[in-house]
């Protein structure tokens, strides 16, 4: 089944909210290998003006994992996850994601563009915080493999 090429403009229902728990941020910082101590140590990110310690910037993909579920999961999507490789993931931060935050997610598919045998899918997912402001905008590019 090739994927829904009217899936483009597409929403979905805003995920639950995720709570971002400080360990969460230093066990994603340890995993990247990131070395800034405002990821690790409250103190040094309160000095710096931060409310706690500061997730690296690619640690919204946990947030946006929760919504490209929602797109991976419908249907009517016709995307089967097996054939499925991550093209491209992007970022637009209107401030850095901190621990305490309480985000929540949108997906909005933007293209689907068949090349070739295969589709490129391109979806983002704008994450606010628990007041609604923009934190972050993640946009992730899926090809998803034709028929060998």
């Amino acid at each position: 089944m090739p994927v829904n090429a009217e899936l483009a403009g597409r929403s979905y229902p805003a995920a639950a909210p995720y709570l971002v728990g400080r360990e969460k941020v230093r066990e994603f910082a340890r995993a990247v290998l990131a070395t800034s101590p405002l990821n690790f140590d409250p103190e040094a990110a309160r000095a710096a003006g931060y409310a706690d310690v500061v997730a690296p910037p690619t640690f919204a993909v946990v947030v946006q994992e929760h919504t490209l579920a929602q797109l991976l999961a419908d249907p009517d999507a016709g995307i089967d996850f097996a054939r499925v490789v991550h093209g491209d993931q992007r970022f637009r931060f209107t401030r850095p994601i901190v621990a305490g935050d309480e985000l929540t997610g949108t997906l909005t598919v933007t293209s689907v563009k068949t090349l070739g045998g295969h589709s490129m899918v391109t979806a983002e997912t704008s994450i606010v915080d628990a007041g609604g402001a923009h934190v972050v905008t993640a946009i992730s590019s899926l090809v998803v493999r034709g028929d060998e």
